[in-house]
């Protein structure tokens, strides 16, 4: 027999049955009698036929493409390390499961967010939508996406928000206890933070759960603290300020990697030695914290298993049933940035 492509029509000849019973088959519908079901899986196996995705997606007036977003504001650098790592678990399952991945960025300041978004949904018309923080902790704007008739879950989001929709995420408060009870466990007590942006429920999280890490350890003072965006600049700027603000600090943990490694730099340049005079902590444990001099201690996030178990949960035939939030487990990681304090070591 010549090489060709066999169609659907093929099949059904093949099968002695007629298309739509094959369609039926291939939909994996219910109702056809068994042995029908099996005349056509012998047929389609003798064939070798395979369905094209792209032929199925505009006969069912579907679309097989996953819109992720990335929270993006464009005056500021992206967290490419976090930005990357959802890409690339979201293509994995995608791959996986037969569907084409597109990205898009929206500012989460933008007042017009929700109508950018919806504009994306129009043109591109996904089959599911991806949102992580701090998107998807706006309600609203899951609220909308869900009113026009698409599937979204939602990245690392808030308690209020995995009411909405379903979705994945570690538990970023007890991520932050463990930063803090691991500095504890050090024996150091002056402790600093750098946390996130204020519009992001996660890293405030991870706030929450390092301070009462210290409550519980007695310490009832509040923490040294700035807030950075995420970026290393201002991880940068908020050690800069601990420096000049304060000689007590003989640690800083950080809402993520880029934050720490920019906090590092402000430490190096003021001749101070990490981890001797101050210990530095991040969160994420991104391929660069492996890397800087001294390697970072961190909070193992697992972004990109995150990602793609948020798609299988999107394309998941329950889906419309149920709306499951999924914790998925964090992991303390020590490397060489962290130590015991030198006892009343003066650091200004």
């Amino acid at each position: 027999m010549s090489k060709r492509n066999f169609t659907i029509d093929d099949v059904a000849e093949a099968a002695g049955v007629a298309r739509v019973t094959v369609s039926r088959v291939l939909n994996n519908e219910q109702n056809v009698r068994p042995e029908t079901r099996e005349k056509v899986r012998r047929a389609v196996e003798a064939l070798g036929y395979s369905v094209n995705p792209q032929a199925r997606a505009l006969a069912s007036g579907i679309n097989r493409t996953i819109l992720l977003i990335h929270s993006h504001d464009p005056d500021r650098e992206p967290n490419s390390y976090y930005h990357s790592g959802l890409e690339l678990g979201a293509l994995r399952a995608c791959s996986a499961l037969g569907y084409d991945l597109i990205t898009r960025a929206v500012d989460p300041a933008n007042a017009n967010r929700a109508r950018l978004l919806s504009s994306f949904i129009e043109r591109e018309r996904p089959a599911g939508i991806v949102l992580p923080p701090p998107l998807s902790d706006d309600v609203q704007l899951l609220e909308d996406v869900k009113s026009a008739g698409v599937r979204v879950v939602a990245v690392s989001a808030g308690e209020h928000a995995r009411s909405v929709v379903a979705g994945a995420g570690i538990d970023e408060c007890a991520g932050g206890r463990a930063m803090g009870e691991y500095l504890l466990s050090l024996g150091h007590r002056r402790i600093g933070f750098v946390k996130g942006p204020p519009d992001h429920l996660a890293a405030a999280l991870r706030y929450d759960g390092f301070v009462d890490a210290l409550r519980q350890s007695g310490i009832e003072e509040e923490p040294w603290s700035a807030s950075g965006d995420f970026t290393f600049k201002s991880g940068v700027e908020a050690a800069e300020r601990l420096l000049q603000e304060t000689g007590q600090v003989t640690a800083l943990a950080c809402a993520n990697d880029d934050m720490a490694a920019g906090a590092m730099l402000a430490i190096h340049r003021a001749h101070l030695d990490i981890p001797g005079d101050i210990s530095v902590m991040g969160f994420d444990d991104t391929p660069m914290s492996d890397i800087i001099w001294p390697p970072l201690t961190t909070i193992r996030q697992p972004i990109k298993d995150i990602a793609e178990r948020v798609v299988h949960i999107l394309v998941d035939a329950a889906f419309d049933e149920v709306a499951p939030y999924e914790t998925l487990p964090h992991e303390l990681i020590v490397r060489e940035s962290t130590a015991p304090p030198k006892s009343h070591r003066h650091v200004a």
